[in-house]
């Protein structure tokens, strides 16, 4: 009997996996929700529609996700609502209920309901949070026919993985205004991200107004900072759309435009430190052996803390070297009086410090994961970056929860590296390591981190988007849920639909392009564009050196994104050998070389010549063999000279589907028989 039990239990599990997978085949919903069923009674969208707020009596953060819900169905469908929003709670056509309004901590409940009726639209939730995240979740359920639009007929119920699903953007080494924040902070709501980390301070500049020691906007930003009350701005933004944000003040490391204002502070004495133009890891650090460096950084942090009301303040900690503190005789004498062996006990000295200093402020120490040490208090939170290192059994994250602390994991989702998004969606934040109940409730979640040395305003929203939003699905849907195709096929939609809310995505590339052609349209460097991807993991700006704070970031790799569009589907039809289509992109290519000579006297287009000839007498080639069905030695001499010098990157960018130029000689010799 308990057999048949199971044999049942499984059958229904599996059942219910693959109505899931059939799902996600018809709707286009990312993050993927926990439970969906469908009922077959489509809501229709008319002037009539109408929302209605029963809840607690603070409805603020729902009343503003309402008006910006019916701001955005009535552009994406055209239709003209009448009054739409307030209406009584009996007489809606979308009814929204929640029971309590969440104070935003990792405690918050996010889980709600949905349920599309013919005649009825209900959402209901725990929190006001919970019903924003459902109110995201039913304008991606917008579907039309010939009749009109409407919300496909389904029942939802919804909760995260996760609690802790973060976006890291770094506005200390290239400023990002106001307006860069707010649009990645909507994207972000959509796709039901809760945490924006900003990192604030680093060597190239320190971004926060300070009234205690005004120097360090006077001195150590350009000019380019956030008031307080812009920051304070930012925060209520935010609030209202249901995300923490969580602020980084990097120190001891990292710290040159800390020093720039203040110099006494730092290691090495005498130094005439000067904001950092360069990318990379510099010695200036904060001297941790003086009493003045923890009254400088108690005074701002009590200054600064109550400008950021989440529990959790990120101290940064990573990277330092510690070379000015070797340098430094008096630091080196005060390592032997406390018994500090090392550089890394020395720093955990200072964050020890530090970590009391937060405490009396009420907040929670964050750091990278450099801080992880024996003797750290466990009320400190590891954020993961670096994996496994050595001397550990298992990654920062694991080894963190397994000794206590909390943690996030960044590891993985890096997208300033320019990786693909199948990379970045490959890898989950736990993984298949085992668990004890209370070891896993540690593991908070992740970060996408969007470091800013090679973009600005212009560019940052490609290098976030629309990556960022298929790794937000492994934050938030189960485990389970990792089909690479599927993930893509939704993607395609979501992309627009983040183009929709201001992301620039797509739109500057196009700006980019003209810039550099001196404002001419031109398809064949569009072309170019679409099969080439920016040199990977930090190759650009290698050691730092290339690029400086006022260099151009509106070059040809600066248009290209890490999945080239037309790459990724060529990619996949050699893969599926598919001649047909292969041939006609091939087509396309071979006349690349003949079109591109309408600008190709730019400065910034023609080192792109050798790049295109070579693409152009590739896809020839492959293009005769593919449709004469016959391959000469001459010709595969020809392909791979071209081949090989399609290889190497070009004005910071390489070909996306040399792989696959090669992948098709490999099947033309196996297809066609060789002929002298």
């Amino acid at each position: 009997m308990k057999k048949n039990i199971l044999i049942l239990v499984i059958a229904i599990f599996h059942q219910y996996l693959f109505s899931q997978d059939t799902l996600r085949e018809k709707y286009n919903l990312m993050p993927w929700p926990q439970h969906i069923n469908e009922n077959n009674t489509p809501f229709k969208i008319d002037e009539k529609l109408t929302i209605s707020i029963a809840g607690e009596d603070f409805k603020k953060r729902v009343t503003n996700a309402s008006v910006q819900f019916l701001r955005r169905l009535a552009n994406r469908t055209g239709v003209f609502i009448d009054a739409g929003f307030p209406i009584k709670q009996k007489k809606a056509s979308i009814k929204i209920s929640f029971d309590t309004v969440s104070n935003l901590t990792i405690e918050s409940d996010e889980t709600y309901s949905l349920e599309v009726k013919e005649n009825s639209v209900l959402i209901k939730a725990k929190t006001d949070v919970g019903a924003l995240r459902g109110l995201e979740t039913l304008l991606q359920l917008v579907n039309f026919n010939q009749n009109g639009y409407y919300f496909e007929g389904v029942a939802i119920k919804d909760s995260p993985r996760f609690v802790w699903r973060g976006l890291m953007i770094d506005a200390a080494r290239h400023f990002q205004p106001m307006s860069v924040l707010k649009r990645n902070l909507n994207a972000m709501a959509s796709v039901k991200l809760n945490v924006f980390h900003w990192h604030l301070t680093d060597d190239q500049g320190f971004r926060v107004e300070s009234k205690v020691y005004p120097k360090l906007q006077e001195k150590a930003s350009d000019g380019l900072f956030y008031t307080q009350e812009q920051v304070k701005e930012i925060v209520k933004y935010a609030s209202n759309l249901g995300i923490r944000v969580i602020p980084e003040f990097d120190v001891p490391g990292h710290s040159t435009a800390i020093l720039t204002a203040y110099p006494e502070l730092g290691s090495k004495e005498g130094a005439n430190y000067a904001i950092e133009r360069f990318s990379g890891i510099f010695d200036p650090t904060l001297n941790p052996s003086i009493e003045a460096t923890y009254t400088f950084l108690e005074n701002l942090f009590t200054e600064i803390t109550p400008l950021f009301p989440d529990e959790y303040f990120h101290i940064g900690g990573d990277e330092n070297e510690g070379k000015h503190w070797d340098e430094n005789e008096k630091i080196q004498e005060f390592k032997k009086e406390h018994n500090l062996k090392s550089n890394h006990e020395l720093q955990t000295y200072f964050n020890i410090k530090l970590e009391k200093i937060l405490k009396k402020l009420g907040k929670k120490l964050m750091g990278w994961d450099e801080i992880l040490t024996p003797s750290l208090p466990t009320s400190a939170v590891i954020h993961s970056w670096r994996g496994k290192r050595e001397g550990l059994e298992q990654s920062t994250l694991i080894e963190a929860a397994k000794r206590g602390y909390q943690g996030v994991l960044s590891t993985g989702y890096y997208i300033d590296r320019m990786l693909s998004i199948e990379h970045h969606y490959s890898v989950d934040p736990i993984g298949d390591v085992v668990l004890t109940k209370e070891e896993r409730k540690r593991i908070l979640g992740a970060e996408t981190t969007m470091w800013s040395e090679l973009v600005t305003s212009k560019t940052i929203d490609s290098r976030i988007w629309p990556r960022t939003a298929a790794i937000a699905e492994r934050f938030w849907s189960a485990k389970a849920v990792n089909d690479v195709n599927n993930m893509q096929k939704r993607l395609e939609v979501i992309n627009f639909q983040l183009e929709e809310l201001g992301i620039t995505h797509i739109k500057n590339r196009a700006v980019i392009l003209r810039n550099i052609s001196n404002h001419q349209e031109n398809n064949a460097l569009k072309t170019l564009s679409n099969l080439c991807e920016p040199i990977k993991i930090y190759s650009r700006n290698e050691a730092g050196t290339e690029y400086k704070t006022f260099s151009p970031f509106t070059l040809f790799a600066d248009a290209c994104v890490a999945d080239a569009k037309d790459a990724v589907i060529f990619n996949k039809l050699v893969a599926q050998e598919n001649f047909n289509e292969i041939k006609i992109y091939l087509k396309h290519w071979s006349k690349n070389y003949d079109e591109l000579q309408a600008v190709l006297n730019n400065p910034n287009v023609k080192p792109l010549g050798e790049l295109s000839k070579n693409l152009s007498i590739t896809s020839n080639i492959l293009l005769n063999i593919l449709t004469k069905k016959e391959i000469s030695t001459w010709q595969i001499d020809k392909l791979n000279a071209s081949i090989a010098l399609l290889e190497k990157p070009y004005l910071d960018v390489e070909l996306a589907v040399v792989a696959s130029f090669k992948n098709l000689i490999t099947l033309s010799q196996k297809k066609y028989s060789s002929k002298k």
